[in-house]
């Protein structure tokens, strides 16, 4: 059997269903009410019995009944149908508004992303930049400090060498103090002595 127009196959399944049998139902009864009928003329035909004719006559109106009936229980269920598809409507309708608002929630989340990406990638560039400098800072200052402790030895070798000096300029000084005091003694001697005879040879 063909499905109704607009139908969605994942709609109210049990209505469809009840659709379906309820249809199943009318071509059986229709069938059955074309077959009588036809058994109807043949026996006109054949000039049959008054009561053979009035039962078949009454399964007719009884067919016709439960005919009418089912039609009436086809239209209430065709409008649980139309029901249950306005329903499937409303809620495409409202799945494909929210669609959309994810799509552009996504859409949005993924261009903050990005832009995070790309701030944590210039953070990160930055960071290597200044490790960088702060690495050949640190070169600089270890090759300061290197030289620092060269002129430190140079220093400290220039003071043991001017202590050297002073010690032999002191040791110098005492020496000429010295000799400066010996040459003192023996010229005040020397002096003495020609005094001495200065004055032996006046009393002569």
């Amino acid at each position: 059997m063909a499905t109704p127009l607009g139908w969605s196959p994942g709609g109210s399944g049990s209505v469809c269903l009840a659709f379906d049998q309820l249809r199943d139902v009318i071509e059986s009864q229709e069938e059955l009410i074309h077959q009588l009928r036809n058994v109807m003329v043949l026996q006109d035909e054949n000039f049959v019995s008054k009561e053979e004719f009035q039962e078949v006559e009454k399964k007719l109106v009884e067919e016709k009944a439960a005919h009418a009936k089912t039609k009436v229980l086809l239209a209430k269920e065709e409008e649980k149908l139309q029901f249950a598809l306005g329903e499937v409507e409303v809620l495409s309708k409202q799945l494909e508004k929210e669609k959309l608002a994810f799509e552009k929630a996504l859409t949005t989340v993924k261009s903050k992303v990005l832009q995070e990406s790309s701030k944590k990638d210039q953070l990160i560039t930055k960071c290597n930049e200044i490790e960088s400098h702060i690495i050949k800072q640190e070169d600089i200052l270890t090759g300061k400090e290197n030289e620092i402790k060269e002129l430190q030895q140079v220093i400290s070798q220039q003071k043991q060498i001017f202590r050297n000096h002073m010690s032999d300029f002191r040791i110098q000084k005492q020496q000429e103090k010295y000799m400066a005091q010996v040459l003192d003694q023996k010229h005040k001697k020397a002096s003495g002595k020609r005094h001495a005879r200065s004055h032996h040879l006046r009393e002569k």
